[in-house]
């Protein structure tokens, strides 16, 4: 999922190679501008504003947006004795954020021993993403984690024959498939409901979000669980695929043309860290907020 996540090519599963003749180091960092109106809010209030923000692109993470100290409401940020140690920035100060009668315990952080080549981060504060009540580029809400400027989805709509199966049934056959490329996964197929056996299809109550595509729902086929989803309000960006259905390669038999899909290493979405915990609760039905 965009530059260092996923299989992207700061990641490490990443899918390509840099063709230079030395090894590049294990892991590499990237720092660079957003370029776009940043807010966040809490308790409430708007906390923090700024045109002046840093993305940090960490290998294995979502981007996080790095605030300057400027951008802060006053007295927002309360300094805390815990520190800890970033493998590759660091000495890392905490803050419980306070906005009105609010206070968010060990909610942002500063790189307080910044190397020399890490710089762009000095004298800029992180916000953990939960902690806050929301974050917004100009007006528009951003949901999950900050976006990935190289982050891109493309749908194309194909007339190759597609065939689903489990076991002695078919699933779904369809020559009009929805293909969807995103960046750090492998090509998704996306199946009309029109030529899908519903029937085989058991609706689980496990959910999903994709800031970039919205609440993912699933389906068990048999004894395959989760083996099939949908994004039934999709994001207006990827309406296209609202209520298509899309299946697993390794929960179904699934084959193109007659070649059978194979499931590719590295595509799981697993939440980790201290802002990628995201609950649908901040995902309502009907878009983006």
């Amino acid at each position: 999922m965009g530059l260092s996540w996923q299989q992207g090519p700061l990641a490490p599963g990443a899918v390509g190679r840099f063709l230079v003749p030395d090894p590049l180091p294990e892991r590499m960092l990237f720092a660079e501008p957003l370029r776009r109106r940043m807010r966040v809010k809490s308790g409430g209030e708007w906390i923090a504003d700024s045109e002046d923000v840093v993305i940090l692109h960490e290998p294995g993470r979502y981007p996080v947006a790095y605030f300057p100290a400027s951008a802060m409401a006053e007295g927002v940020l309360e300094p805390t004795e815990h520190t800890t140690i970033h493998r590759d920035l660091g000495k890392t100060s905490w803050y419980t954020v306070r906005a009105g009668e609010h206070r968010k315990p060990r909610a942002a952080w500063q790189h307080t021993e910044l190397p020399a080549y890490a710089r762009d981060l000095a004298g800029r504060v992180a916000f953990a993403w939960r902690a806050m009540d929301s974050f917004y580029e100009e007006d528009d809400r951003i949901v999950g984690h900050a976006a990935d400027p190289y982050h891109r989805i493309d749908i194309r709509r194909t007339s190759r024959h597609l065939v689903v199966r489990h076991g002695d049934q078919v699933i779904a056959d369809t020559s009009r498939p929805l293909v969807l490329f995103e960046s750090g996964f492998a090509p998704r197929w996306y199946v009309p409901r029109a030529d899908v056996s519903e029937d085989a299809l058991t609706a689980v109550g496990f959910r999903t979000f994709c800031p970039y595509k919205g609440v993912c729902s699933y389906y068990d086929i048999g004894d395959a669980r989760r083996a099939a989803w949908s994004y039934l309000d999709a994001w207006p960006e990827v309406e296209a695929v609202a209520g298509f259905i899309s299946f697993e390669a390794d929960g179904a038999e699934v084959s193109i043309d007659g070649q059978r899909m194979r499931a590719e290493p590295g595509q799981s979405v697993i939440a980790h860290g201290i802002d990628r915990d995201l609950s649908t609760d901040e995902a309502p039905p009907g878009g983006r907020l």
